[in-house]
């Protein structure tokens, strides 16, 4: 076995397997027993419950018949919609199910060695950032000799019994699976980072422009093995589980089995003035009751497609749970839509390759706030900062970063009363380019993105942002509370993702021999203006470098201006306060580079916080001649080293 694969409940299938074949038993799991306790932890059965194998079910059990299919699943009497249309969706990626469920050649049932069966299973999940082996035996909960739960179309395939049995015995028993969300159990089988998307406050009901940019999005999501699953949520008048006028069901989970552009014959040219439909294909886990509107299985715009193009697209007219709509009626019909991107960090493929970095951490609780790691929402200012913080760098000039937030799993405690997910999010804040130590306080910080706070297992968020350093401070929204997290980082360029866990400079040894700070200042270097003009065209390619002791800082260069915008920060641990900070213009040249002038700061606590504009000068000391051009900063100094 794979040694990055972590085995649940410490069970080792092959030496499981290796017992029962010696002993010449099948496979009873002592960690899951067969009985009510697996089933249930609030509520009695309704009916006596029989735990059968496959073989007192049917004369010739298969784990797989006709290999793996969408249409291969039926709920049973669980409320776990949302983990049969993420069975769905895994059915589609072949690359994907085989990680779930692993050698499933040897498996599948062998009728030439039956002495070979011990009745054992294993299937793999991605659980809290790693891949975990789970081990089953094949005893399945019946009423009346049929299966109760999740089940097949075919009467002798178990495939999905077996997964649903693992995935129950993971989150502590059946029930526990009652009520949950597609996203979370399609990440559990693939490792994806979900995106929740609100087709109601997105405005994509009504705005074409914004559906045209999520059809693209899904298609490509689709196209890259990525899985989607939609819902409508239920409101005033609408109770879950009820069909509305149309054939949907309200409050169920509908995997999306396809995203399509439909090409169109010419009497649908004349009659829509479009060359392509955009099409979506959606199946119920029910495998039962569709969409009875435009495009759904009988209907006359059928007609006007040519016969190779069905074919083509696989339509099936009979009820069998799956059907296709208009994309504009998706949006105008459903209210909700999970996006698990399969995030590709792959060198060897022809799709655009992300840089990842995965980060495990806690939010936990101290009295001391140096120490506390649990600080709430930014609308807790005054513990906010005192949560755990990530720093990461942007590298180019600009880079779309993907930021998933995801917290553990809490079904387990769901026979505490506590299995809801807490409230998270995130803030990204750009910060000093040179900052290495923990913020305290937010000064000349700008807050670039804030995620959306939500009870969810998983909070997404997509963001362009400027080439810069920049801290990601994930937390709960109520501070005080406990739990564990995975931070995930996709960036095109390595990002450095690291923990700020020191609050400053370290004193060591060497401090006594080459001295300790004893000042810590900030400066943000807002714009210059009015600076001399460098080249022809009336212009000048200038930077900012900030020098303080045997450190600098350089910003990035503004191209053909002698009136720049900067937004450059930086941070200073000062061991020797009456030394000035050194702020120069340069204009940058292809052979050498050009001085423009430059401010000294004497960056001390008392001095003013506000805005400041500063006259350049020559080299030399404050009394230099003046030279053009000005410099807007902010400064901010403290002799307490984590004021700032």
């Amino acid at each position: 076995m794979s040694s990055s694969v972590r085995l649940f409940r410490d069970q080792r299938y092959e030496e499981l397997k290796g017992q029962c074949i010696k002993h010449g038993r099948l496979f009873e799991d002592p960690k899951f027993p067969a009985s009510d306790e697996s089933l249930f932890y609030t509520r009695a059965p309704p009916r006596k419950v029989e735990w059968k194998r496959p073989k007192e079910l049917c004369e010739d059990p298969r784990l797989f018949v006709n290999g793996i299919s969408s249409h291969d699943l039926h709920q049973g009497i669980l409320g776990n919609c949302w983990f049969v249309a993420a069975c769905s969706c895994l059915a589609l990626q072949e690359a994907l199910w085989q990680k779930v469920i692993p050698d499933f050649k040897e498996q599948e049932w062998d009728f030439k060695k039956t002495e070979k069966y011990a009745g054992i299973f294993r299937f793999r999940f991605w659980c809290f950032g790693e891949w975990t082996e789970v081990v089953v035996d094949d005893l399945l909960p019946t009423v009346d000799g049929k299966l109760i739960y999740c089940h097949s179309n075919v009467k002798n395939e178990f495939w999905s019994a077996l997964l649903e049995k693992a995935y129950a015995k993971l989150a502590g028993s059946y029930e526990a699976l009652d009520g949950g969300s597609a996203a979370d159990a399609i990440v559990d089988f693939t490792g994806a980072v979900a995106e929740s998307v609100d087709l109601i406050k997105g405005k994509y009901q009504e705005t074409i422009s914004e559906q045209m940019k999520l059809f693209e999005d899904l298609l490509k999501v689709h196209k890259r093995g990525g899985l989607i699953s939609c819902s409508i949520t239920a409101s005033s008048g609408r109770a879950n589980e009820t069909e509305t006028a149309m054939g949907l069901v309200i409050g169920h989970a509908y995997s999306v089995t396809a995203v399509r552009k439909l090409r169109l014959g010419e009497r649908l040219i004349l009659s829509f003035k479009a060359e392509k439909l955009f099409m979506i294909r959606l199946r119920n886990p029910w495998g039962k009751r569709e969409w009875n509107g435009a495009w759904s299985d009988n209907s006359e715009e059928w007609k006007k497609v040519s016969s190779s193009e069905r074919k083509r697209l696989g339509l099936t007219i009979e009820n069998d749970g799956e059907f296709w709509m208009t994309f504009e009626d998706w949006c105008k019909n459903f209210t909700d839509v999970d996006i698990c991107r399969i995030v590709n960090t792959s060198y060897f493929s022809v799709h655009k390759t992300w840089e990842k970095k995965m980060m495990q951490g806690a939010w936990t609780k101290n009295s001391e706030p140096l120490l506390n790691r649990s600080g709430g929402c930014f609308d807790n200012r005054e513990t906010f900062l005192q949560n755990p913080q990530y720093i990461f760098d942007v590298k180019k000039t600009e880079d779309k970063v993907l930021v998933s937030l995801q917290q553990e799993d809490r079904r387990r405690y769901k026979k505490e009363g506590k299995g809801e997910s807490i409230p998270i999010g995130f803030e990204i804040l750009k910060v000093e380019d040179n900052r290495s130590y923990r913020l305290h306080k937010l000064t000349v910080q700008e807050r670039v993105a804030t995620s959306m706070y939500i009870n969810t297992r998983t909070v997404f968020l997509k963001r362009v942002l400027k080439q810069g350093r920049y801290v990601l401070i994930p937390t709960t929204y109520h501070p005080g509370i406990i739990t564990k997290f995975i931070l995930r980082l996709f960036t095109d360029v390595p990002s450095k993702l690291r923990e700020l866990k020191a609050d400053k400079p370290k004193m060591t040894c060497w401090s006594l021999l080459c001295g300790y700070p004893r000042r810590v200042t900030q400066i943000k270097i807002q714009s210059a203006e009015g600076l001399q003009n460098q080249d022809r065209s009336g212009g000048a390619d200038p930077y900012v470098l900030v020098k303080c002791e045997n450190q600098q800082v350089r910003s990035a260069i503004q191209r053909d201006t002698t009136s720049a915008v900067f937004d450059t920060q930086v941070i200073f641990y000062r061991k020797n306060i009456d030394s000035p900070i050194i702020i120069q213009v340069w204009n940058s040249n292809v052979l050498c580079d050009q001085f423009l002038g430059q401010a000294l700061l004497a960056a001390s606590p008392g001095d003013p916080r506000e805005e400041q504009t500063l006259q350049l000068r020559g080299r030399g000391s404050r009394e230099a001649a003046e030279v053009p051009g000005r410099i807007t900063v902010k400064v901010f100094s403290s002799d307490d080293l984590v004021a700032l």
